[in-house]
């Protein structure tokens, strides 16, 4: 017996944050849940089987801390609220959707969008030492840096360090023109894309000219101790465990990695 709910969203600006672009999330949601979902002003209709519009309503429900402020929310965040019901853990669901580790430079809020996102998140806040392995575009790097550079910000280190070995990624780049920074920038073009989300141009330049910032080659950590510093290690699977030990014995006093 197909039966039908009816939920009132606040404004224009919350009804379009719950739909997405091109009504995306009432798709994916829909997905989740078996229910039908169809959005008229601001008047949300979900119908199908009494189990499918309560579950629909429950996953709706959870994300609203995104669609009464009109935020955006996307296809992970509604995956993690429909994991949290399955799993019961609707709690830690609002600590992970309240907990903003920043703001970029156009006033985004940046989050943990998944469990596992935010325990990585702690780790790297509570401990000395962090590894992180995943598939690429998972994060790893991206909130590393966010966090990093809001410990630089707020003084709690004196030093940002990111490195990663300048190995290409299957292709030959050949012979690159340039002085010996201008030859390995190219391998490290995503620490800096990081930062660019938190830093503008001229203030980080201003930054890494005072050796505030420091974006270098694997090669460079060689007979160095780093004290006082947030050292990132990007793409470590790259290393031979030669240079992993190398890098592990540059932790110096008050530092992490």
């Amino acid at each position: 017996m197909t039966e039908t709910l009816t939920i009132e969203l606040p404004n224009a600006e919350s009804a379009m944050s719950l739909a997405g672009h091109q009504e995306e999330n009432l798709k994916i949601i829909s997905r989740q849940t078996g229910a039908n979902l169809v959005l008229r002003g601001q008047e949300l209709l979900i119908s199908g089987t009494k189990n499918q519009v309560e579950l629909c309503q429950k996953l709706v429900r959870s994300l609203s801390d995104f669609w009464k402020s009109g935020k955006a929310i996307t296809g992970v965040e509604i995956q993690t609220a429909r994991y949290a019901l399955d799993t019961n853990r609707q709690d830690d669901l609002q600590d992970l959707q309240r907990d903003v580790l920043a703001k970029t430079r156009r006033g985004e809020e940046i989050r943990a969008k998944t469990f596992k996102q935010r325990q990585y998140v702690q780790a790297v806040r509570t401990r000395d030492l962090t590894f992180c392995i995943g598939p690429a575009g998972t994060g790893k790097t991206f909130l590393a840096a966010i966090i990093a550079v809001q410990a630089l910000l707020s003084k709690q280190y004196e030093r940002l360090i990111l490195t990663r070995p300048a190995v290409e990624a299957g292709e030959k780049l050949g012979f690159l023109p340039g002085d010996l920074q201008q030859k390995v920038n190219p391998y490290l073009r995503p620490l800096y894309d990081a930062l660019q989300e938190m830093i503008d141009q001229e203030k980080m330049t201003d930054l890494m000219e005072r050796g505030i910032i420091e974006v270098a080659p694997l090669a460079y950590m060689r007979g160095r101790t780093l004290s006082n510093a947030f050292v990132i290690l990007d793409e470590a699977q790259n290393t031979t465990p030669a240079q992993m030990k190398m890098v592990l014995t540059r932790l110096g006093f008050r530092s992490k990695w």
